[in-house]
């Protein structure tokens, strides 16, 4: 029976991630139509994403720690109120102030309730199998992109961005909120106590400044650091380099396909032999494919540079959180986790 439930934890965990990172990302949509039917400045819609992402780095680190002392549900489920009030807030934002607050602050702050404490629920449930289900969990992030924008773009062909942001945060809360409410305790979880508790927090104080957390820590940083420049800089490249726009595009659209299979594959084989190898293994390729970008300047070889660069990199971002498990436990597993997290969203930030 925990098998059996573990997989649909991992189901929900896929849903969760790519309806919060899909409704945060889905902003890019948005932007046009906001700016023409407001007069708000592209820069002061746009810093929402920023926000967005600075406090969905930080904010993953409290919602981790909340998730070791009081369970998923109640995590995932707060999470999914704020996403949803968020998003319907900014509906209704009067000035770019309230926009702002009500995109980049709550949705940004709920946005980071779902990946890591999910992680850590599939890791609890499926323990033999913790590679590839913290890896399917991820793929949701994979997907967000190519189903929440595309029905943000064909909600604003018949609706004006108000009613279309507000429609898409009232499905958030129809599909989240009872999602969150089919989540239940982990085995871990029902197993501890009072006394668990106090050693989980002393635990704690040490594993934040161990010699595995800090190479942990440092490596997330790295590699987020390493890949966060093809990521954003790759269309205006290509460009540069006189591909079309579109077909410029086309290399992105690739590079995110591309992500879910390396999720899939280097899960499967972490499982297999061990997270650890296949992490490094996973690093090396990356490293590959994102040296490998300096050399092309034809579309094929844009297209066979980011298939490798897109299964590397997408491929090795879960296996740090079996990493977690694997050093430090389930019981501080979401707090260890959401504070490497942390600290590899400011790679993100500075790597560009």
């Amino acid at each position: 029976m925990n098998l059996r439930y573990g997989w649909v934890v991992v189901g929900i965990g896929a849903l969760m991630s790519c309806v919060a990172v899909g409704a945060m990302m889905s902003l890019a949509v948005f932007l046009q139509p906001i700016t023409q039917a407001t007069g708000w400045s592209r820069t002061g819609v746009s810093s929402a994403m920023t926000l967005n992402f600075l406090i969905m780095g930080a904010a993953g680190f409290g919602w981790g720690a909340l998730n070791d002392r009081y369970g998923t549900r109640p995590v995932v489920l707060a999470g999914s109120v704020l996403l949803g009030l968020g998003l319907v807030l900014a509906s209704r934002a009067a000035s770019p102030l309230q926009f702002l607050l009500a995109y980049g602050v709550i949705v940004g702050l709920s946005a980071g309730s779902f990946v890591v404490p999910m992680m850590t629920a599939v890791s609890a449930w499926l323990p033999s199998h913790r590679s590839i289900a913290v890896s399917l969990v991820s793929a949701g992030i994979g997907v967000a992109p190519l189903t929440l924008s595309p029905l943000a773009a064909w909600l604003l062909t018949t609706h004006d961005w108000r009613s279309a942001q507000l429609i898409i945060g009232l499905l958030v809360w129809a599909l989240l909120i009872p999602a969150a409410l089919f989540v239940r305790p982990t085995p871990v979880a029902e197993a501890g106590g009072a006394a668990s508790a106090t050693a989980e927090r002393v635990r704690v104080a040490d594993a934040l400044v161990s010699a595995p957390f800090i190479v942990l820590a440092l490596t997330f940083f790295a590699c987020c650091a390493t890949h966060a420049g093809p990521i954003f800089h790759t269309i205006s490249y290509a460009v540069a380099c006189g591909i079309p726009t579109l077909a410029a595009v086309s290399i992105y659209s690739l590079e995110g396909l591309a992500g879910l299979g390396g999720r899939v594959v280097l899960g499967l084989l972490g499982d297999r032999y061990g997270a650890k190898r296949v992490l490094i293994a996973g690093l090396m390729l990356q490293a590959l494919g994102v040296g490998s970008f300096v050399f092309v300047n034809r579309l094929q070889e844009f297209y066979a540079v980011a298939a490798v660069f897109g299964f590397a990199y997408g491929g090795v971002m879960p296996l740090y959180a079996v990493l977690a498990r694997d050093y430090f436990g389930q019981q501080i597993m979401g707090t260890v986790l959401g504070a490497a997290a942390m600290v590899s969203s400011l790679g993100m930030a500075l790597g560009p």
